[in-house]
């Protein structure tokens, strides 16, 4: 447990995402704008894209050559071509973007929309927001099962997780945690939702019924 490596990246690191190949690391600086991108292989910083206030959620498509980056204090996700740099938008997708994932397909892609109190599911190949459903208070962190059927997302100002079916985001289910739900995963082995409060306390859900 011995610190291997530390890497210099921008003011307030948030979020950090590994590309699939796992060759380079993504890292959005909350404080300076930007986007860090970090070759595995050097341990450097090899470019930092400015993106605009607040970035925050990454998701990076199958073949490691696109980044999704959600503009938390925007309604807008960047698009990033990783092999040069460049960005493009998807502009409009709503309030307050904060954390994405993507199918295993790379074809859906996910967005909690923090001041929105909503969660939208966009469509990668048109950039198009194809449905919305609500998610409140403040929906931030999220997972995705492992067969992208369902999406589990922490309302951090209402203290409950939702439980969204992705092929018409309808809620299923939403269940009461601590206080202040921040932290979300799947456990593909047990089939269990793990959530983290800033109370304190870890929950762990059972998910065994489809």
């Amino acid at each position: 447990l011995k610190i291997d490596q530390v890497i210099e990246v921008g003011p307030v690191p948030k979020y950090v995402a590994v590309t699939p190949d796992d060759s380079t690391v993504l890292v959005s600086n909350w404080c300076g704008y930007d986007l860090s991108v970090v070759d595995t292989g050097t341990g450097k910083e090899t470019r930092r894209i400015p993106l605009g206030r607040f970035p925050r959620g990454i998701a990076v498509t199958p073949d490691s050559r696109t980044a999704f980056v959600a503009v938390m204090g925007s309604t807008d996700i960047a698009v990033v071509s990783l092999p040069d740099g460049k960005v493009s938008w998807m502009n409009g997708v709503g309030q307050g973007p904060r954390h994405l994932v993507l199918d295993a397909d790379g074809k859906y892609l996910y967005a909690t929309l923090n001041a929105e109190g909503k969660v939208a599911k966009i469509d990668v190949a048109s950039r198009t927001v194809l449905a919305k459903v609500s998610s409140p208070i403040a929906p931030r962190s999220m997972t995705i099962a492992p067969d992208g059927r369902s999406l589990y997302v922490v309302n951090y100002e209402s203290d409950q997780i939702s439980k969204i079916r992705t092929s018409d985001m309808t809620q299923l289910q939403r269940v009461p945690t601590g206080h202040h739900p921040i932290g979300i995963t799947y456990d593909p082995v047990d089939h269990r939702v793990w959530v983290a409060c800033y109370s304190g306390s870890l929950y762990v859900f059972d998910d065994t019924t489809p």
